[in-house]
């Protein structure tokens, strides 16, 4: 190899990782349809039991803090790491979302009834992207496609609560969601 076949070889091995932080900088088009201008905010791994179970990445057009975010439009996607039945990341969904308040039953039966619908059986590398609609609901993306909506402003805020509000069971994971300061 010559020295400038070398030379160039280096300086493509070096840009590479600047090539993947700017692919990651730059929004899902589902998001840059959603939400225009949107960065993402911050981003973080599930580990269960020391296993990743998805990474999650919020977006927002403009900083979304601890006290604010109800009120923003805002995307969260999550590419899942393992293979999940639609009907426990449902279940789950609504067990994280009673956390944050009590939800009748019969609201608690729609919800679920709902997300039923919107959440897919997923695969490693399945990506479901939530948009929450300020007082309107919220928007579901499987892997770019739109699966559905629940227009529920109730619902969206307890939903996206999951991971934002100060009554998440995982407050590392909202720390750096939305970062320093959130706890």
């Amino acid at each position: 190899m010559t020295h400038h076949a070398r030379r160039k070889l280096v300086l493509a091995a070096a840009l590479l990782p600047v090539v993947g932080v700017q692919a990651r900088l730059a929004p899902p088009p589902e998001v840059a349809a959603e939400l225009p201008g949107a960065r993402t905010q911050g981003e973080g791994r599930m580990r269960f039991f020391g296993l990743l179970v998805y990474d999650v990445r919020l977006w927002a057009g403009e900083p979304a803090s601890a006290t604010t975010w109800p009120a923003l439009p805002l995307a969260l996607e999550i590419e899942y790491a393992r293979d999940f039945a639609g009907a426990a990341i449902a279940e789950r969904s609504l067990k994280e979302m009673q956390r944050q308040a009590e939800i009748a039953t019969d609201t608690g039966a729609r919800w679920l009834d709902a997300m039923m619908r919107l959440f897919p059986d997923v695969r490693a590398g399945d990506r479901i992207t939530g948009v929450h609609r300020p007082g309107t609901g919220a928007r579901f993306f499987v892997n770019g496609r739109l699966q559905g909506e629940l227009p529920d402003s109730d619902f969206a805020r307890l939903f996206f609560g999951i991971w934002l509000s100060p009554r998440t069971s995982e407050p590392a994971l909202r720390e750096a969601l939305l970062g320093p300061g959130a706890r």
